[in-house]
């Protein structure tokens, strides 16, 4: 498990900057695969082999964003799921975007 996978996600109060440049490549660089949507939002798209697949890891998603507080978007169809997360009391990122990340991540594996 990654360093990020082990965090727990922080509820953003607000009053923070999101996170740019150097800062958020170094942390872009532990969740591979990720993309930093202008530096406002983090996006990967997962293939499956079929809907249930898919369905079934969306649902493992809306667990685990429960139990972090933290929520994603996620666009579901045949074979893949899209996801999309920030911090939308800053209107950017932060390290829990990436810490969320990371947890998505290790539910593949």
């Amino acid at each position: 498990m990654s360093t990020l996978a082990s965090k727990t996600c922080v509820p953003c109060r607000g009053g923070v900057p999101p996170l740019k440049g150097d800062e958020l490549r170094a942390l872009l660089a532990l969740v591979p695969g990720w993309e930093a949507v202008n530096e406002h939002h983090l996006a990967k798209t997962f293939a499956f082999s079929d809907f249930v697949s898919a369905l079934a890891f969306v649902n493992r998603i809306g667990e685990l964003a429960e139990q972090q507080g933290h929520h994603p978007d996620l666009a579901l169809s045949w074979g893949k799921v899209g996801v999309t997360i920030w911090t939308h009391k800053i209107d950017g990122l932060t390290e829990s975007d990436f810490i969320l990340a990371a947890k998505i991540d290790a539910l593949l594996r």
